[in-house]
């Protein structure tokens, strides 16, 4: 199934619903046996793509705020900490009480340590700063091995401890590039660092479903449908937080202001793209038409009317706003044909820009603990977004949500099936290095990752065969085509164009082909197009991509 083409109807419906819309229909029998996102696996990834996504984006505010000494840092921290004893519940249920309390005691002592590293950076003091990270690192291999024994090793240790180390620093780079002015760097990776949140809940749950599967009644949190559902989750709560922080940020002044416009427009491009796959570039201007002017870019003059104490030009904004929610509705419930009324749209959208809106609002005049409040609420109520959308789609298109059935068991006595784990897939590469490493194996290059023009090349066909991809080139036409899975993707090279799944679009940098006849490509696009999360350090020059199976 090609991911894309799916949700490019869903995109077009994003932000829309909380949760109870669709599952408020009465369920047939029939509707019992379809695919659906409403299953206690589903459930329990959902709640884990919302725990750890909010923990993420809470943990790069407090430390931006309290590097910059800002006056709503305590209020982050809180938030952040928060956040950790708002998970306990949901482990306590898992693991108990004493689960739930060691947990509760390693989570939350690494957010403070998170806290004394920014310190430690902005005081400029190098004993510190090791103290801190040593306590980050003494953090991974603690939490790895509560995940593991809690698990049942269904989690081993060593993909946990990739996992965690990966998180730590993608955090640790948005905070260094934050530091050094870096900005559209700095957020740029922060949006690559929320993307690995939604890979870690899907392993984790995969995890916790593997040990105890009758808790969850043998449903599975890696379907079609899941997958849907999480994919929902991660673009509108991904909006939700950028939206908040660059309003936080235009109020103040802040020079990084810009660069959270920018991520915003990336976050919105990606909806665009998958809405042209499917109905074309006159679907994708229209749903941009919609969207940017009196969405994206009316909550930015919100905050310019807050800040100038315009209270005409306050209530000129929210009219376009409300306008916004109508007409948006109105599009969603046709798009939808009636699926998602119209009207439930429209007040779902008018939650969200009124929680929006008070998070701004309480800013402003300094309440920041009820500031970050409405946040967290609001940043809540747009998972429902995944869970009614989700519904909706997977109804209206049921055939491509259909899991392959299970072969029908032969009649001589087979041994039983041991379900997978959860796995990560790490490919290590480094600049001017022939080494590549595929989790513990190493490959022999014949050529290297090289910087060009700002940009990481890497070598196409090492990376493909490394991650189980089949590469082929075409003389004639100079064409490169990359099989993953049900994706073909097809470059030209020395053209600017790619081709994903027969449908072509404009690619970023052209693809070159190095001294040793290799294809390189631009790094951070191939990931992206194959759905790995990419982590460079520039310190070294290595490059780290990983991705959930």
């Amino acid at each position: 199934m090609n991911i894309k083409k799916v949700l490019a109807p869903v995109l077009t419906l994003a932000l829309v619903a909380p949760a109870g819309i669709v599952a408020s229909t009465p369920v047939s029998a029939k509707a019992a046996a379809m695919a659906t996102v409403n299953t206690p696996a589903a459930e329990l990834r959902a709640s884990l793509d919302y725990l750890l996504s909010e923990h993420f984006a809470l943990a790069v505010t407090a430390m931006t705020k309290a590097y910059d000494g800002a006056k709503d840092a305590p209020a982050a921290l809180k938030a952040l900490d928060q956040n950790a004893v708002d998970m306990l519940p949901a482990i306590e249920s898992l693991y108990g009480k004493a689960g739930a309390d060691e947990f509760g005691r390693i989570f939350r002592a690494h957010n403070q340590s998170t806290d004394e590293l920014v310190k430690a950076v902005k005081m400029n003091n190098g004993d510190a700063k090791k103290a801190a990270e040593a306590k980050i690192s003494a953090f991974v291999d603690e939490f790895s091995s509560f995940l593991a024994t809690a698990t049942g090793n269904k989690l081993p240790k060593a993909a946990a401890m990739e996992a965690l180390r990966l998180h730590e620093d993608q955090v640790q780079q948005v905070f260094n590039e934050y530091v050094a002015g870096d900005y559209a760097d700095a957020y740029k990776a922060y949006r690559e660092g929320y993307k690995t949140m939604f890979t870690v809940s899907k392993a984790l749950s995969g995890a916790i479903v593997a040990q105890m599967p009758e808790k969850f009644a043998n449903t599975k949190p890696d379907t079609k449908a899941a997958d849907l559902r999480s994919a929902l989750n991660m673009l509108v709560s991904e909006h939700v937080s950028l939206a908040v922080l660059q309003m936080q940020k235009q109020f103040d002044g802040g020079k990084d202001s810009a660069s959270l416009i920018s991520a915003q427009g990336m976050n919105t491009a990606d909806w665009k793209a998958a809405i042209v796959s499917l109905y074309g570039n006159a679907g994708g201007e229209g749903f941009e038409k919609l969207w940017t002017p009196d969405h994206i870019n009316a909550q930015a003059d919100y905050v310019t009317a807050v800040k100038n104490g315009d209270a005409a030009a306050k209530q000129a904004v929210q009219a376009r706003i409300n306008k916004f929610t109508q007409d948006f509705g109105a599009f969603l419930g046709t798009a939808t044909g009636g699926n998602l009324p119209g009207a439930a749209a429209t007040d779902a959208l008018k939650k969200h820009e009124g929680q929006i809106q008070t998070t701004l609002d309480q800013y402003a005049v300094g309440n920041y603990d009820a500031s970050y409040a409405s946040s967290r609420e609001g940043f809540k109520f747009v998972f429902g977004v995944g869970q009614a959308l989700g519904g909706a789609i997977v109804t209206q298109m049921n055939d491509k949500f259909q899991e392959t059935p299970a072969p029908t068991p032969m009649p001589t006595p087979a041994p039983t099936p041991v379900p997978s784990e959860p796995t990560m897939t790490t490919v290590w590469m480094k600049l001017n290095s022939k080494q590549l490493k595929v989790n513990n194996s190493t490959i022999q290059m014949d050529t290297t990752p090289v910087m060009w023009k700002g940009m990481t090349y890497i070598p196409l066909r090492f990376l493909s065969e490394g991650i189980g991809a089949t590469v082929s080139y075409e003389n004639k036409t100079k064409a490169v085509w990359v099989m993953a899975g049900d994706n073909k993707l097809g470059f030209w090279v020395n053209k600017n164009s790619y081709s994903m799944n027969n449908v072509t679009s404009k690619a970023p940098a052209v693809p070159v082909i190095d001294k040793n006849g290799r294809t390189l490509v631009p790094m951070r696009f191939i990931a992206e197009l194959l759905n790995w999360n990419v982590m460079y350090n520039a310190k070294d020059g290595s490059i780290t991509l990983t991705s959930a199976s």
